[in-house]
C-alpha cells in the first residue's frame, strides 16, 4: 500500500513491531549473539560479507543490528529506494560510497560539483583515498567524464550557499557513472534525487534525521546491488552505526516532516527580511526571487528548506558574536536555530580562491532556521546585524561591498 510521506515517516521500519509485541522499537546492543549451531553461523557470516542485508544470525554487532536496519528500511522508504545503509557518521557514508565506486571498480577518478560540505570536498581533493578528483559546475559535468570516471559527487541545494542544480541534467551528463547526491539540506520531505536519476542518495543523519543535535550518523538510500556494497565496505572498516544512534534518528523521522516544513516557513520569513536589512548584502535561499532560475521548486523540490546564507557588510564573526538566542555552532537541522562562518568553520580547509570561485566569500553566513518563534529568531538577528552595522569601520564596508556585488547572482 502507497502512504503518504507521513505516514511513511512514522510508520516506516516498525512493522516487525506487532509480532514484537512492543510499541516504541527496542534497542539491541548485543556485541555478539549465541550460536549454537557454528556452522549456520559461519554460512550467515558469509553471507553478510557477501554483502547481505540479513541472514540467520546477526552473528556479530559489526555485520548486522537489528535496531540500525529498522532505521534503514525506514529511510529507504522515505527516499523511495530499495535499501539504505547506515554508517557512524556522514563522512563515513561518503567514503563508503568514494571507495564502493572507484576503489572496488578499479575505477579512481571523481567529478565533482562545487561547493559541497568542506568535509567532503577535502576527502576528494586530499588523496587520502586514492582518487584523483576533477571539479565542474553542474552543466559541464559531461566535459569531466574520463573512462577511468567512477563517481560525479554533487549537493543540491549546496552547503553552505545553497546553489540549486538540476539533478535529472546532471546525471544525463554523467551518462553510465552513477551519481552520488547529498540530500542532507532537504531531506527526502522536500526531495527524492533517486526519482530523478541518482544512484546514491546521501545524508548526514547528525543534521535533521536525528534534528536534536544529540547523535552522530550517516545513511545512504540506494538500489541493492549498491548497498551490498556498501554494507561490504562497512563490514571491513568497522564504520557501523551505533544501535542507539539508530535508534534516535529512527525516532527522528516521525517528527521530520513537521519539523522541516515548521522550520521552512520561518526560513522564508527571515529571508524575505534579512535581504531588506541594510547590513546585509546578498541573500541565498530558493524561496527569493532570482534564485531558482531553472524552475526546480516544485518539479524537483517540493519546498525551499530551512537553512539559509548571506553575506554581512561588516566582519561576520562579530555579528556572530552579537547573538544571544541563536546558537553560534556548526551543523544544522536542530530544533534550535544555528549560525557558523563557513570560511572559518565548514570550509575552512578548501582553499579560499576555490571558496570564493564556487560563491562561498569570507563574509558568508550560513543560517540553520530551527524551531523558535520567528519574531524571537529576527530580534536576535536584527540587533547583531544593526549593533554592527552602526559601529562597523567605512573602510571594511566600502571593500566588503566592493568584493560582494548585492546581488544573488554574485553570492
Amino acid at each position: 500500500m502507497m502512504a503518504g510521506m507521513r505516514t511513511t515517516a512514522v510508520h516506516g521500519g516498525r512493522e516487525d513491531l506487532g509480532a514484537l509485541g512492543v510499541h516504541a522499537a527496542p534497542i539491541d546492543l548485543s556485541t555478539t549473539y549465541p550460536i549454537p549451531d557454528q556452522a549456520a553461523g559461519g554460512e550467515a557470516l558469509q553471507s553478510f560479507a557477501d554483502g547481505a542485508a540479513e541472514a540467520a544470525s546477526p552473528v556479530y554487532a559489526r555485520l548486522h543490528n537489528p535496531t540500525v536496519a529498522r532505521f534503514e528500511r525506514a529511510l529507504a522508504r522515505l527516499e523511495g529506494t530499495e535499501q539504505a545503509v547506515a554508517f557512524g557518521s556522514g563522512m563515513a557514508a561518503v567514503t563508503a560510497v568514494v571507495q564502493a565506486a572507484t576503489v572496488l571498480r578499479g575505477k579512481s577518478h571523481v567529478v565533482a560539483v562545487r561547493p559541497l560540505y568542506g568535509g567532503t570536498d577535502h576527502l576528494l581533493s586530499s588523496g587520502l583515498l586514492g582518487v584523483r578528483t576533477t571539479y565542474a559546475t553542474a552543466d559541464r559535468v559531461a566535459d569531466a567524464i574520463t573512462p577511468d570516471t567512477g563517481l560525479v559527487v554533487l549537493e543540491t541545494p549546496a552547503n553552505p550557499n545553497l546553489d540549486l542544480a538540476d539533478i535529472a541534467a546532471v546525471v544525463a551528463g554523467a551518462g553510465t557513472v552513477p551519481v552520488m547526491v547529498d540530500n542532507t539540506f532537504a531531506t527526502p520531505v522536500l526531495q527524492n534525487p533517486a526519482a530523478h536519476g541518482a544512484a546514491y542518495v546521501l545524508h548526514s543523519g547528525t543534521k535533521y534525521l536525528g534534528g536534536h543535535g544529540d547523535v552522530l550518523g550517516g545513511v545512504v538510500a540506494c538500489d541493492a546491488e549498491r548497498a551490498g556494497a556498501l554494507r561490504q565496505v562497512r563490514i571491513v572498516t568497522g564504520a557501523v552505526l551505533h544501535p542507539l544512534g539508530g535508534y534516535l534518528m529512527h525516532r527522528g523521522l516521525a517528527t521530520l516532516p513537521l519539523r522541516v516544513e515548521a522550520a521552512q516557513r520561518s526560513a522564508v520569513e527571515i529571508a524575505r527580511r534579512l535581504a531588506e536589512h541594510p547590513a546585509v548584502g546578498a541573500v541565498r535561499h530558493p524561496s527569493l526571487p532570482g534564485a531558482d532560475p531553472a524552475g526546480l521548486l516544485g518539479r524537483q523540490l517540493r519546498g525551499p528548506g530551512a537553512v539559509l546564507a548571506f553575506t554581512t557588510r561588516e566582519n561576520p564573526t562579530d555579528v556572530v558574536r552579537g547573538l544571544g538566542l541563536i546558537t553560534p555552532a556548526v551543523s544544522l537541522g536542530s530544533v534550535d536555530t544555528l549560525i557558523e562562518h563557513p570560511a572559518g568553520l565548514t570550509h575552512r580547509l578548501v582553499p579560499s580562491a576555490d571558496r570564493n570561485a564556487c560563491g562561498v566569500p569570507e563574509n558568508l553566513l550560513r543560517l540553520s532556521v530551527g524551531l523558535e518563534d520567528v519574531e524571537d529568531i529576527w530580534e536576535d538577528l536584527d540587533k547583531a546585524l544593526s549593533r554592527e552595522w552602526n559601529s562597523c569601520d567605512l573602510d571594511y564596508v566600502k571593500a566588503s561591498s566592493s568584493d560582494f556585488p548585492l546581488s544573488v547572482h554574485n553570492l
